[in-house]
């Protein structure tokens, strides 16, 4: 039988908290702007008559700003975990 280790990436040693660390640390502020600056795009494609490429640029805005937003939720959540974790350690303590 052929060797099928490919469909793991665990099987690789492929680790997800070292992937989480290698990926782009892009912001939420510059992940805003790439979402308008598409839908930008896609108006000025679709004015110029390219209809359709338009359409597809315009298509990526919606991905971009969604990722954005749970970017932003994600950061804030983690942030109040910290924040409980911290006051339950003081707590403790006392």
């Amino acid at each position: 039988m052929e060797n099928l280790n490919f469909i793991n990436p665990l099987l690789h040693g492929i680790i997800p908290e070292e992937l989480e660390k290698k990926a782009l640390n892009i912001s939420t502020k510059q992940l805003v702007v790439a979402g308008v600056g598409t839908l930008i795009a896609g108006a000025v494609l679709k004015k110029t008559g390219h209809k359709k490429a338009g359409a597809v640029v315009a298509g990526l805005a919606l991905p971009i700003l969604a990722s954005a937003i749970y970017k932003k939720i994600q950061r804030k959540a983690s942030e109040a975990q910290a924040n409980a974790d911290n006051s339950d350690a003081i707590t403790e303590h006392a």
